[in-house]
Order: structure tokens, then sequence, then C-alpha cells
């Protein structure tokens, strides 16, 4: 039997030595963003999971901690606790206690009313008096009684928008009924205001003139860059430079107004003593121009019609027989062939081309006759316009007139369609004499107003009296305005 041989000794130093030479030479935890697909990278992907696993099997988890519930408050400890806190200031203080019982504080049995309320309304666009009464608190017996003290000063719908109103509403005997009216103000006209007061239970209406001075406001100054700036420059209302304009493109081109022409409005114009001022129509436009006649137009009342008259007191052009829409003649009168019916027959008027929708125009003034659907018009309009002459307008797409109803040249009277025996739309217009066709371009509607007499002669009064206002600064360097790129004028007042 053979001797057993000794185990070998291992030193314990160089075992250590070894594991820290593989250590070096392997990487078990290697960068997992480089060289992806390796087997030093395989490596560091089995060193993380397993790291991973040991995480998660090692976690202590998060069961919940049983405790005992909370008791539930009841609806007064509630309501103690509410009172403590801010959420009855945020809710408008709606649980009833601002703040906890104490010596110091006791609960009201109810809330004082204020003795009165002051309080400050204003009448929008579209609203009424009443309804801004209403709005304010005012009962509608209260409102009832203001329209009765007020009703001939104050007409329905005639105080205009943003009048201020301002009231003062009483005590009342109990919480039921509404709060009385104490006091009314407010401004009735430029020339009116107006106080209402409860005097032993019974509303009093004081009415408080104001003076107003009614002088005309005149405006001059020279053309810059646009008459529109020029004029804006020296005060003139949008509203009255637009209609100054609209008054000089009846006489002239309004492109052929240059720089350095003059122009002169006269607006009506109240001034009250309280400061306000209220201003009204245009009443003169004149323009006096570097090249070309001058212009003075002033607005005249002739018999139950105003318009614009020149200086020798010519009226404006009425009853011009115009263009009924914005197109082109696309078939005029007389013989053709039918696109519709295939033969050829009388076409008794005259086709305007023009896109679906568009608006059609009076040509001249007169009373729709007909309004309706009349065989292969369609959709068809006539105006009877006096001395045995009617127009026609057929085909439409709408009809915006009433039989009977009065209309101005100009004055829309339906819309372009194609309805009736009609290819596409357009408008098929016709002109009768005597009620027969006859050709539209063969009459032309031309009347001019002339005064004479004494109605010329206080017409020219008025012309002059208005051209001898004052203005209170003007240039008499239109080199230099026209350099300034704008007006240098001003406005005044006076006589």
């Amino acid at each position: 039997m053979a001797d057993a041989s000794p185990a070998p000794f291992v030193d314990r130093r160089d075992w250590r030595a070894k594991v820290r030479d593989w250590a070096e030479d392997v990487n078990l935890v290697p960068d997992l963003g480089q060289n992806i697909g390796s087997l030093e990278w395989f490596r560091g992907l089995a060193t993380c999971t397993a790291l991973c696993a040991c995480a998660l099997a090692l976690s202590p988890g998060f069961r919940p901690i049983p405790a005992a519930p909370e008791p539930l408050l009841g609806q007064k400890q509630y309501q103690e606790m509410r009172s403590q806190m801010t959420t009855p200031l945020a809710l408008g203080a709606d649980s009833g206690r601002h703040m906890a019982p104490t010596d110091m504080v006791s609960p009201l049995a109810e809330t004082p009313e204020r003795p009165q309320i002051e309080l400050s309304a204003a009448i929008g666009d579209g609203d009424s008096f009443g309804r801004a009464l209403s709005r304010a608190g005012v009962s509608s017996n209260d409102a009832s009684q203001v329209m009765d003290l007020v009703g001939n000063d104050v007409k329905p719908g005639k105080l205009k928008a943003g009048t201020r109103l301002d009231i003062v509403l009483g005590r009342r005997p109990t919480r039921n009924v509404p709060r009385p009216l104490d006091h009314l103000a407010f401004r009735a006209r430029l020339d009116l205001a107006m106080e209402l007061n409860r005097v032993n239970g019974v509303l009093q209406v004081t009415r408080i003139p104001i003076k107003v001075d009614a002088t005309p406001l005149r405006i001059q100054g020279v053309v810059g860059d646009s008459l529109y700036r020029s004029a804006r420059a020296a005060g003139a209302p949008p509203k009255s430079i637009q209609s100054f304009l609209r008054v000089i493109a009846q006489q002239i081109p309004i492109e052929d107004i240059r720089s350095g022409d003059r122009y002169d409005i006269i607006l009506d114009y109240r001034r009250a003593e309280t400061g306000d001022v209220e201003v009204g129509d245009l009443l003169y436009a004149g323009l006096g121009r570097t090249r070309g006649k001058s212009l003075d137009m002033l607005k005249w009342t002739n018999g139950d019609r105003t318009e614009w008259f020149e200086a020798s007191g010519v009226g404006q052009r009425r009853g011009v027989l115009s263009m009924p829409v914005s197109g082109h003649v696309s078939s005029s009168y007389g013989m053709r062939r039918h696109p519709i019916l295939g033969y050829t027959r009388m076409h008794a008027g005259i086709d305007f081309a023009a896109s679906y929708g568009s608006p059609i125009y009076a040509a001249t003034d007169g009373i729709v006759e007909y309004a309706g659907r009349h065989g292969g018009h369609g959709n068809y309009v006539k105006l009877r316009h006096g001395g045995g002459i009617a127009t026609g307008y057929a085909h439409m797409s709408r009809i915006a007139a009433s039989v009977g109803q009065r209309v101005r040249r100009g004055q829309v009277i339906g819309y372009v369609g194609s309805t009736g025996l009609s290819t596409g739309p357009h408008l098929h217009y016709e002109l009768y004499r005597n009620g027969v066709n006859i050709n539209p371009n063969s009459v032309k509607f031309t009347t001019v107003a002339q005064l004479t007499g004494k109605a010329l002669a206080n017409f020219k009064a008025r012309l002059a009296q208005l051209k001898s206002l004052r203005v209170g600064l003007h240039t008499s360097e239109p080199a230099k305005v026209a350099q300034a790129g704008g007006v240098v004028g001003a406005t005044a007042k006076g006589k």
C-alpha cells in the first residue's frame, strides 16, 4: 500500500494575487454604451441584470401601516372649524359665521340694511332709459312714474348712449319689497338737466335749463399730402371729413384735389356752459382750388327735401338714370336668338353680367309696383317713376323691396341671381313707357333743383352769414404747409 502524499500547500497570498490579477484583466462593470455586442459588453449586461435582480429581491415593499380612522365632524363642529378659516371670506361669508362667538362678539338676529344706496348707471348702445333704471334696481312702479314725469322732455329711446344716471335708492320697510327711488339726476339734452326727488313720499321733477351757444364751427386749412389727413390735423372730426368729401365728389373727382388747395368746413356746433359740446352735421363745404373752379356748397332745405346747392342756387341732379348693378352689358336691346328657347325673338331689355348675390339698385326714385315671381323673369321687381315711366329688374336671387314701398335712387331693391329663364347669374333690366317696353338707353332722367325768388334770397343770405364766421388761426404760406406734409390750421368758433 503506497503512502499517501501530503496535500500541496497553497499560500493565500499567492491566491489573492492571482484573483487580483484576474480582476485586473477582466472588467466586470464595463461601459454598456461602448463595444455593444462584444463579450465584454455581455459580461457587463449580466452583471447589471444580477444587481437589479438582487435589489428587487431584497426590497422591503410598501405595504400601508394600519392606524385608527379620524372621527367624522358633525355639522356644528364643521361650521365651527370653518369659521376660523379663510374659506368664508373666499365664498362670500356664506357660512353665516365670520368668527367664533366670544365674550366680545355676539351673533346678530339679522344683518341691518344700509339706509340708502348711491349708485351710477349708464345707458348703453341699443339700450333704453327704462331698462337702465331696471338694471340699477329701480322698481317697475317707480320707473313708470319717472317715465310719466319726464315724458314731455325725454322721448323713448332718444337718450344718447353713455348718458349717466345718478341714482339714490332709499330705505325700504321690509326686505320683501324693492327700495324706493329717492333721487335721480341725468342730462336729458345738451340744454337741459333733470332731477327727480322724493318729497313726502311723492316723486317731483326739477328741470334745470343749461345755456347753449349754437354758433357753427368753422375749420379752414391748406391741403398737404392728403385732404383727410390735413383736415384731421386741423381738428375736424372723421365723420365730418367724410361728409365733406362726399359733397365735393358730387362736383369734381376727389383725385383732382391738389396740394395747396384750401378747404373750408362749417359744422353745426353747440357748446353748453358746462363745457359739453355737440358736433352736428356738415352745413357748408368749400374748396378753393389752385387749378380749376372753386366750390361753394351749402346744405339747404327746399320744400320737403334737404340737399346741397351751389352758391348760385343750383341744386343736385336728381333722378339721373344710373347703372342698376355693378357689372358690364352682356346683351343689348333688340332681336336676338334666345339661349334657352332656341329661336330668335325680341330681347326687350339690357342684360348686365354680374356675380351672384351682387346688390341691385333702383335706377332712380320711384314706388315699387310689383315684387315677386313673374314667369320667365323669375324673381322680379317693377318700379313706377311717374309720367308713365317704369323700370323692371328680373332674375333676382332675392328681393329686398315690397309693393308700395317708396325707394330712392341707388337704394338696394334686390340681389343678382339666375331665377326664371336664365343661363347664369345676371340682371335683366327693362324700361317701360305707358306700359310698353322701350330701349333703356333712349331715356335719361335728369332733373336739377333751382332756387328762385325769395328762396334764393334766403339761401344767399344764409351762405353769406356762414362765410362771415371767423377762424381763429390759419396759415397764409401754403408752400410751407405743403413741405410739412400736412395742414397748419385751427378751429375756432365765433362771428
